[in-house]
Formats: structure tokens, C-alpha cells, sequence
């Protein structure tokens, strides 16, 4: 474990705070675990809760390092924040601090979804579960505002970088352009004006001491070439992990097995921008192309993927499970939704082991560091977008689409507000921001009155 004294990186002025210190793999595995078991919220809510943890709370890592890599995921296909996630668990501890980070991101929302896809099929509804999260859900939307403005406050440092975020938001909100478009554009906009975007570096001044990684490598500048060089092969691996099962069950089996291998193996290279972005290709294909479940089905999938921990795309593992359980019954359900989960995260981990050495090499590159800054002031807008999105659908029971020439807004029916999840967001924000609870009590009183209240009314 590296080790050295603040006393040599602090910036003049500073205290000095005793040595700075990687946390051990047991003390980053029980954050880990944390943020597994309460990432609700979508990508908007788990980047904050990874934020929160890793930068905020911790100061593990820099903010002008956790904006790099999370501008570096939004690049890539696949859920944001799980890769983010994988990103910071192999800057911390390698390979296995990356896996151990990853896993513990999508195994406890996998467990759940597996249990309320078997409650489902077995009993048709889970009421008390659905009044649980119902509560989760109000409190996560103001931890995803609470978020938005820490992150635009940190990202945004020049007027081009809030106009950016300001067009990104309205090209996803208003013109409904592809997600991959918008951050495309970005990139290219930091690239060829490096001096409008400020990229930051992770030596830029922060509040309090600097980030411990920071520190760390300042004492030890060959660590990133080990674990590039682990990386790598460790990359190699997970896409030979990945393909060899798709290929043999193809090759040999054939079935739902091998439907589900072959159809979410793509969908795990085109998710550019997240769940949303392919939710409506994966509704047709599996609902009119295979006859895997019903529309309905589909809508209760992604009710039920919105209100557990994990990323949003593991609404594809309840779709696997429908399609197995059709075919065979509970252990074929149960087989075909652990396949979709291996075939839609094993790239993610591939994904991330290959290219974040080569990201973590651009600091020094004048116009990249500026294309990612770019990048990431348009997530800001994206944030915002998705903030918005689930914000709407918390509040109000109905959203419609109203078109205004090219432009197509998500507008709320005013007479289906909830008044409830109204109440129970005021209560959230007033627990965070008034009594300062901090995020788990906060999670937790609004939770438990959220069931009681839910329960209480029917």
C-alpha cells in the first residue's frame, strides 16, 4: 500500500493531516457495497452517490479526476455509472479493485430484480415492495438535484462550458437528437477550441487537503504504467469471456438460451447514452420480434428496474427471465436472466480495462483534456435532462408529449399530480438540506413513511 505525508503535496498554507494513504481493498469494498445497496435513482442518482462517496466524503479522488472518467464513460456503450464505478475501483486497488467496484455495483440491484422477476411470475404483483421504493424514489430525486447543481458548479467554469451544457440539455429535451450525437458534438466543439473549455488538472486547488490518489502518485509516478499493463490483459480476457459463451451457444445450442446471448451481446455495444437510449429497440425486438413478453410486461419491467438499486438496464435481465420462464419455467428463467446480466456487463468491464489506461495518458494532451471538459459540461445538460425526466414521472402519474413545430416537450398532466410523492420529496429535501440527516437517514425516514403512507391509503 503506497503511503506518503500530506506534509509534501499540501499547497502552501495548508495543515498538514497526517500521511495519505490508500484505503485498504476491505474499507473501498464496504463503499462498494454501500453505493450497490442504495443506487437508486437512474444514472443521475448513482453518479451523485459515487461522487458523494468517492470525492466529497472520502476525497479518495480528485473532482477534476472523477469528471475526466466519468466524461470518458459517457463515450462508451453501456450504463454510465457501473462503468464509472469499475473506473475508480481499478484507479484505487487495479484489476481487482476495478471487478470487486463493478460487481458490487449490479449484484445486489441483480439479486433483487431476480427475486421480484420470480414474485412476479409466481404472483403478479408486489405491492408492498412497489410502496417500499416508492418512498426511495422521491428521496433519490432530490439527492439527483442536489447532485446537479454540486456537479454544474464544479464542471461549468467558463461561459462556453454553460452554454454547451445549455444546448445539450435542449437538443435532448426539445429535439430528441440521439445521445451519441450530443456528446459527439461536444467532444469535437472541446477539441478544436481548447481554450474555451477549462479541463482542469488533478493538482487544481480544492477545498481542504488533496485528494489521496493524487498524493499517491505524486510519491510514485510508475504506478499507472503497472496498472495499465494489468489492465490490458485483464481487457483481453473479460472479451474473450464475454464472446466464448455468446459463440458456443449459438454454434451449438440454439433455443432462448442462445436468442438471449446473441440479442443482448448487441445491445451491450450499442446502449451509447444508457438504458433509455434502446429501451424502445429492445421493446420491439423482444415484444414483436421474439414474443418474449407482452407490452405490459415491458412497462412493468422498467417500473420495477426505475425502483431497485443497480443501473436501469437491468430491466433487460427481467426481460431474459420472462423469455427463459416462457420457455422452461423457473430454472430456465432464472438461467436466461443470469446470461443477460453476464452478456450485458462483462463488455462493461472489458470496455473500461481497455481504454482507461490510454484515458488516464490524456492529461497532458492539451486538446483532449479539453474535448472531455467539453464533454463534461454537456453531461451537465444531460443530468439535467434525466433529472427532469424522472422528476416528472415521480411528481405526476401522466406526462404527455406535446410537439411545438420540430420541437417534441415532456409536459405533466397538472390534474394527475401526486400529491404524496410531492409531500415525500419536500420531506427528503427537507431532511438533507434543513436537519442535514446525511443520505442514508435521509433514504431511510423517507422510505419508512413512504410504505406507511402508501400501505396506509391502498
Amino acid at each position: 500500500m503506497s503511503e506518503v505525508a500530506l506534509e509534501a503535496a499540501a499547497p502552501s498554507g495548508m495543515p498538514a493531516r497526517g500521511e495519505a494513504r490508500l484505503p485498504s481493498f476491505g474499507e473501498a469494498l464496504r463503499v462498494w457495497l454501500k453505493i450497490g445497496l442504495l443506487s437508486f435513482g437512474g444514472p443521475a442518482g448513482q453518479i451523485a452517490m459515487l461522487h458523494r462517496e468517492v470525492v466529497d466524503r472520502h476525497r479518495w479522488v480528485s473532482d477534476a479526476r472523477f469528471l475526466h472518467a466519468l466524461s470518458f464513460c459517457n463515450l462508451l456503450p453501456g450504463p454510465e455509472a457501473q462503468q464509472l464505478a469499475t473506473y475508480l475501483g481499478w484507479l484505487l486497488h487495479g484489476v481487482r479493485g476495478g471487478i470487486a467496484a463493478g460487481a458490487l455495483f449490479v449484484l445486489p440491484g441483480m439479486a433483487v430484480m431476480l427475486g421480484l422477476s420470480i414474485l412476479y411470475a409466481t404472483l403478479g404483483n408486489v405491492p408492498v415492495v412497489s410502496a417500499l421504493f416508492f418512498g426511495l424514489k422521491c428521496a433519490v430525486l432530490v439527492l439527483v438535484v442536489e447532485a446537479l447543481l454540486r456537479v454544474a458548479r464544479r464542471a461549468l467554469k467558463t461561459n462556453p462550458a454553460w452554454a454547451l451544457a445549455a444546448a445539450a440539455f435542449v437538443a435532448l429535451y426539445a429535439f430528441g437528437l440521439p445521445f451519441p450525437l450530443v456528446v459527439l458534438t461536444a467532444a469535437l466543439i472541446g477539441y478544436f477550441a481548447p481554450g474555451a473549455f477549462k479541463g482542469g488538472s488533478h493538482g487544481d486547488a480544492q477545498d481542504g487537503p488533496p485528494a489521496v490518489l493524487d498524493v499517491v502518485l505524486a510519491a510514485d509516478p510508475g504506478r499507472p504504467a503497472r496498472l495499465a499493463a494489468q489492465a490490458w490483459r485483464a481487457g483481453w480476457i473479460g472479451v474473450g469471456l464475454w464472446l466464448l459463451p455468446v459463440a458456443v451457444l449459438v454454434a451449438t445450442r440454439g433455443g432462448v438460451l442462445a436468442d438471449v446471448a446473441w440479442f443482448f451481446s448487441k445491445m451491450a455495444v450499442v446502449t451509447v447514452g444508457g438504458a433509455y437510449a434502446v429501451l424502445a429497440y429492445v421493446a420491439q425486438e423482444a415484444v414483436q420480434g421474439y414474443g418474449w413478453l407482452t407490452p405490459d410486461q415491458m412497462l412493468v419491467g422498467l417500473g420495477l428496474a426505475e425502483t431497485t438499486p443497480g443501473p436501469l438496464i437491468l430491466v433487460l435481465q427481467f426481460v431474459g427471465f420472462l423469455a427463459g420462464y416462457g420457455q422452461g419455467g423457473l430454472f430456465w428463467g432464472i438461467l436466461a436472466s443470469v446470461l443477460t446480466v453476464w452478456v450485458t456487463f462483462a463488455p462493461c468491464f472489458a470496455f473500461i480495462f481497455l481504454g482507461a489506461p490510454y484515458v488516464e495518458r490524456l492529461h497532458s494532451n492539451r486538446e483532449l483534456t479539453s474535448a472531455l471538459a467539453a464533454v463534461t459540461a454537456a453531461v451537465v445538460g444531460v443530468i439535467a435532462n434525466l433529472a427532469l425526466w424522472f422528476g416528472l414521472r415521480v411528481i405526476f402519474a401522466e406526462v404527455r408529449r406535446v410537439e411545438l413545430g420540430p420541437m417534441a416537450l415532456d409536459m405533466p398532466v397538472l390534474g394527475s399530480l401526486d400529491p404524496l410523492a410531492l409531500a415525500l420529496a419536500v420531506l427528503a429535501a427537507v431532511c438533507l438540506f434543513h436537519f442535514k440527516l446525511g443520505l442514508l437517514r435521509t433514504l431511510g425516514v423517507t422510505a419508512a413513511v413512504g410504505l406507511v403512507a402508501k400501505l396506509a391509503l391502498g
